[in-house]
């Protein structure tokens, strides 16, 4: 079990939620926020030495009735549901011997995102480090790499690594932190689905040491799926893009995502994105800095 993300994810969520949340009387102010264990062991129906044992990560392998009680009294959403079961190791009935040999993406997913040529394509490991991109989606986040930098298996970018540690990727993104964010509570996902994977305890510790921004936004265990949505992009040969993104997720179990890029049919942001699409559009490069290398 991840113990201390277990405790720490645990003591997030009680801290987050006031007794009026709850239902709870509240008898004046409070020397911490939020909840106290106590009254989270009462909702969820437990002692509270058990619970108290839960925030510690004594116990491994909650069973889901313990899961279940957890999610009422602290008001859990699904994804969080999902993340604290990943945390929990209930699903995990024998340790997984997790491989250093650096992943590799399929050739038919490359074939695939190759043959999406319209459409900005971006394939990541559950590292978030970038396994293959087409023509389009290289030029679209990330034109001042090369288009063969994820073909390195030591060398990759990280898309991470990128936000939080790249200038000319952080400037890509007008509203930056709202981006970062995303990432992080996407990452958190990633960590408790993967919580046996060195390489990806690896990453988060060195931007916890390299990034004060991601050490504070990760302190606060965010969790979210970002599977769809808008990104709005500040490119730097074509301007302002507002365009929607859907994460495609493989059905095995690789970890591996295809990130995808689209416009609105007629819109400006699409007319932007055929100069993308054409052979024979020449990128000028943006100032190198870090690629934000996996591992």
């Amino acid at each position: 079990m991840n113990e201390s993300a277990m405790g720490d994810f645990l003591r997030k969520r009680r801290a987050s939620l006031t007794p009026a949340d709850a239902g709870l009387m509240d008898y004046g102010s409070r020397r911490v926020p939020g909840l106290r264990r106590e009254e989270v062991a009462m909702l969820a129906g437990m002692s509270v030495t058990y619970y108290a044992r839960l925030e510690q990560g004594q116990h491994v392998n909650a069973s889901d009735a313990v899961i279940d009680s957890l999610v009422r009294a602290l008001a859990l959403t699904e994804v969080e549901r999902k993340h604290l079961t990943d945390l929990s190791g209930a699903k995990r009935r024998t340790p997984k011997t997790v491989s250093s040999k650096p992943d590799q993406v399929r050739p038919g997913t490359k074939r695939l995102v190759d043959s999406m040529g319209g459409v900005p394509s971006v394939v990541l490991g559950k590292r978030t480090e970038v396994l293959a991109w087409n023509q389009t989606g290289h030029r679209l986040v990330a034109s001042h790499l090369s288009f063969d930098a994820p073909d390195s298996a030591t060398g990759r970018p990280n898309m991470t690594k990128l936000l939080f540690m790249d200038e000319a990727t952080r400037s890509l993104y007008p509203q930056w932190r709202t981006e970062a964010k995303r990432a992080v509570a996407s990452l958190r996902l990633l960590s408790g689905r993967f919580a046996d994977d060195t390489e990806l305890a690896a990453l988060v510790g060195e931007l916890t040491l390299k990034s004060p921004d991601f050490a504070t936004m990760w302190a606060e265990h965010p969790v979210e799926s970002c599977m769809s949505g808008r990104k709005t992009l500040e490119h730097p040969q074509i301007g302002t893009l507002e365009l929607g993104f859907e994460v495609l997720t493989l059905p095995d179990d690789s970890g591996h995502r295809i990130l995808t890029y689209t416009a609105e049919p007629e819109s400006e942001a699409a007319t932007a994105l055929t100069r993308l699409v054409r052979p024979s559009l020449t990128l000028a490069a943006a100032p190198k800095a870090g690629l934000g290398q996996a591992g």
